[in-house]
């Protein structure tokens, strides 16, 4: 199976100069944990956690609204071509030790496969009550996906 199976194309994107504020409200509001973040020219900067903006965030408790991603971005793009399968993708992301990765095709952003996206995808393919009861997990958390059609 490839990754383009699993990818989500309603990638939830933010900008290097938002505020870590604005950046906060976003990822409530789309009910995400992390948000791609592009340049002005809308190049892949990065991944912006919500982690990030709770532990890099800290450092400038006392003015978030003049803090922007770029203070808490770690500038390291860990990114995958869509055909790359999902072994070779797991097996990449154990290595990288990231949870998130943007698809990306000749510089363009194509979606995000998330480490939950896997999860629930295996559970789908293995008979295991404990991977199944995981993915339920998982998508009772996740946005819904949007409809191909």
């Amino acid at each position: 199976m490839e990754i383009t199976d699993l990818l989500r194309e309603d990638v939830v994107t933010v900008y290097l100069d938002d505020s870590v504020l604005d950046v906060a409200a976003v990822l409530r509001e789309e009910g995400v944990g992390s948000a791609v973040v592009l340049d002005a020219h809308d190049e892949v900067l990065g991944i912006v956690t919500d982690r990030d903006l709770v532990v890099y965030g800290q450092e400038f408790v006392d003015s978030l609204e003049q803090t922007t991603v770029n203070q808490v971005l770690s500038m390291t793009v860990f990114s995958v071509a869509p055909d790359v399968s999902v072994r070779e993708l797991t097996e990449r992301m154990r290595e990288a030790g990231v949870r998130r990765v943007p698809v990306m095709e000749n510089g363009d952003l194509l979606g995000i496969v998330t480490l939950d996206d896997i999860v629930v995808h295996l559970a789908g393919q293995l008979d295991s009550r404990e991977l199944a009861n995981l993915a339920a997990v998982i998508e009772g958390e996740s946005p819904p996906r949007e409809d191909p059609a």
